[in-house]
């Protein structure tokens, strides 16, 4: 049956049970009500009243059912869907109707992110290209005016000129370092593993903490794209740790997991992550496991620390 016909049945029993209920008993009611009348009445409807709220809350438990659903639908966690098992066809009608919108809402997210994250990785190589190819350059020629002065100026201001070639030197150094976290030219050239291994080590003697890598043998190839996915994550993930976990030691794997999917976890001995509100590199790095189908976790496990886990489907992540 339909909603509307539940309701109007169940009002229909409600209002027979209350007939029988007065024509089948004793009771009656005088032209002038008496107390005890009047309080008979009273009990009935509020009998009735009890029976008929029971009875449609009963008939109306698939709606609240979907509403409860609707409000746990988490964006960031698509492909689930609500059932529409065992429900009037108003109901089932609408959980269809919402299932399609979470679809159409999934997809528009999953192009929209892609357009966005694209966008952003092309502005990121051509300011990587202009750091490297104009302002390295520059300070490159610098360095060389810089000797063909000092050969020929006095003693005093040989030293001052050493030292600012110092300087330029260092400024160099930050340049490229600023190209490389744009770029990094690792993850075009050598490919992931070698990326990764760069970043780990890099990060490493920045921080002075003691960053492993481990990567597990047999990997199927990867696509660029599922390269760039991991490679940030992992640099947003470490990036993070570094910076607020307090840790000593971090170590950062990529594996199959035991359902075939590909698993990058970093993990850290740090101070967890607490009451802490999850800022744009933690919605970044979510965004990046949507655009692949999969998903990012972010935890605290029971022996302390952060746990960030990236989970791509294999299907999505091997190479064409």
């Amino acid at each position: 049956m339909s909603l509307l016909q539940r309701i109007f049945v169940l009002n229909v029993a409600v209002f027979v049970l209350a007939g029988l209920v007065l024509a089948l008993t004793p009771a009656t009611v005088s032209a002038e009500i008496a107390r005890l009348e009047a309080v008979v009445l009273l009990a009935v409807l509020a009998a009735v009243s009890a029976v008929d709220f029971v009875l449609l809350r009963r008939a109306l438990a698939p709606l609240r059912r979907l509403s409860g659903l609707m409000e746990e639908v988490e964006p960031l966690h698509p492909g689930r869907r609500l059932s529409t098992e065992e429900s009037p066809a108003e109901i089932r009608g609408l959980t269809a109707a919402f299932n399609r919108m979470l679809a159409r809402l999934e997809e528009e997210r999953r192009s929209s992110v892609e357009r966005s994250l694209t966008a952003q990785e092309a502005e990121r190589l051509r300011v990587a290209r202009e750091l490297h190819d104009g302002i390295g350059q520059s300070l490159t020629a610098l360095m060389l005016q810089i000797d063909r002065v000092a050969k020929d100026a006095p003693p005093p201001l040989r030293a001052e000129l050493a030292s600012a070639r110092e300087a330029t030197r260092a400024l160099m150094g930050e340049v490229r370092d600023v190209a490389i976290r744009l770029r990094p030219e690792a993850l075009d050239d050598l490919g992931l593993h070698d990326a990764l291994a760069a970043l780990c080590d890099r990060l490493g003697e920045q921080s002075g903490v003691a960053v492993g890598l481990t990567v597990a043998p047999g990997l199927p190839e990867l696509s660029p794209q599922a390269e760039l996915v991991i490679f940030r994550v992992a640099q947003e993930a470490l990036t993070n740790t570094l910076r607020h976990a307090g840790a000593e030691t971090v170590e950062l794997t990529l594996a199959l997991g035991d359902d075939d999917a590909l698993t990058l976890l970093a993990r850290d001995d740090g101070r967890g992550v607490g009451d802490s509100v999850p800022g744009a590199g933690i919605q970044g790095m979510h965004e990046r496991a949507l655009l692949l189908g999969g998903h990012c976790a972010l935890s605290t496990p029971a022996a302390g620390g952060t746990e960030v886990r990236l989970t791509l489907p294999r299907a999505a992540v091997t190479a064409a």
